[in-house]
């Protein structure tokens, strides 16, 4: 019962203080309400603001007529890369490597063995070629002196052709003279005997020709076994040589002088002709920036060119263009674009250009093949 009295008692009390505040507020006079709103800049101040804007504006637009008239001397691209000769170093025999002489990022020199491919199943192939070589060698020998004795054999053939002959040309002389003489001067027994002679004289001249020919032709028998002989010996010889450069295939070595780079064997490994086992990296490098066809029409060779390293921001390096590829990246892809379709979508293309560095400092730089670098070329003078 006291509760509620004592509510009803607040309420008026409540009223009557907002109803007091609300006439507070109303006689509020203009003095006081000028003074809560702020004051406006004087004269000079205006002057001053507009002064430091128009001075704001004059630099951003000197600096915006600066930065055009520097990004017009040059073009730039950030799809460039370092590219340098990589050789990739292969096996042209099989075999077991038994040595493996080089470790990862070594430097190489050229010629300097780097592996070593088990070379015992070729020594063994070597020696048997070797000893071919020689039984060749003496069947050659041995048709050799076959053929000087059947070219004896045709002189002593030739030499009783002679001797036939001078014996058929006595027999006939004697015939002819026991003709022409009086028949009364010689017995018949004489004439048969003179006529016995001329025949077999005649017949042993014919003989004499025949071994003449039988030796010739023994003689172009040999001479032909000769030649198979030699023909035989150069095949050997050439087995020699071929096993000799299998064995030789057996020691990679370094072509070039570099740094040996993604190394994919070890010793114990069987390899294959034709697996990749380490490439070698040579030092120079040089830069490929693909650069948008539209970015090519002020870019010659020869022109300077600003080199700018990702990895090594600092010193910017000097360089030039050497030349341009003469097409674009993507016609030369694995898969070219065939663009002779319905559903065309023209696509600007890129070009490599050629960057070479000519700066003394790229030399302390452990410069590699695809670090990614953004080059500047000078396309006009100021």
């Amino acid at each position: 019962m006291d509760d509620a009295q004592t509510a009803e008692q607040q309420k008026p009390a409540a009223k009557g203080s907002a109803d007091g505040d609300d006439r507070a507020r109303q006689n509020e006079g203009p003095k006081e309400k000028h003074a809560k709103q702020p004051a406006a800049p004087s004269p000079g101040r205006r002057r001053l603001l507009i002064g430091a804007g128009v001075l704001a504006a004059v630099l951003v637009l000197a600096g915006g007529g600066w930065y055009w008239w520097q990004a017009r001397q040059w073009e730039s691209t950030d799809d460039a890369f370092l590219e340098s000769h990589v050789t990739r170093l292969a096996p042209q025999v099989s075999g077991r490597v038994a040595q493996l002489l080089v470790d990862d990022n070594q430097r190489v020199e050229a010629g300097q063995l780097l592996v070593q491919i088990n070379p015992r199943d070729y020594e063994v192939s070597l020696e048997n070629a070797r000893a071919r070589r020689g039984s060749a060698a003496a069947q050659l020998a041995e048709a050799a002196a076959q053929v000087a004795v059947r070219r004896a054999a045709i002189d002593q053939a030739k030499a009783n052709q002679v001797v036939a002959e001078a014996d058929l040309e006595n027999a006939e002389t004697t015939l002819r003279r026991f003709r022409s003489v009086d028949p009364r001067a010689v017995t018949r027994q004489q004439t048969d005997d003179a006529e016995a002679t001329s025949r077999s004289s005649r017949a042993r001249v014919d003989a004499a020709r025949q071994e003449v020919a039988g030796a010739e032709a023994q003689a172009a028998a040999a001479e032909a076994q000769r030649r198979a002989a030699e023909a035989a010996l150069h095949e050997a010889e050439a087995a020699v040589s071929n096993a000799e450069l299998q064995l030789s295939y057996t020691r990679i070595a370094a072509p070039v002088a570099g740094r040996v780079a993604n190394r994919g064997v070890e010793v114990g490994n069987y390899v294959t002709p034709g697996q990749a086992l380490l490439s070698v990296v040579e030092p120079t490098v040089w830069v490929t920036a693909n650069f948008k066809e539209t970015q090519l029409r002020e870019i010659r060779p020869g022109q300077p060119v600003r080199v700018k390293v990702d990895a090594y921001p600092d010193p910017v390096l000097k360089g030039r263009v050497d030349s341009l590829q003469r097409g674009t990246g993507a016609r030369f892809s694995v898969l070219p674009a065939q663009n002779a379709t319905g559903n065309y979508v023209k696509i600007t293309q890129r070009v490599p250009v050629k960057i070479v560095i000519e700066d003394d400092r790229a030399k302390d730089m452990p410069l590699s093949p695809g670090l990614s670098v953004v080059p500047s070329v000078r396309v006009r003078e100021e």
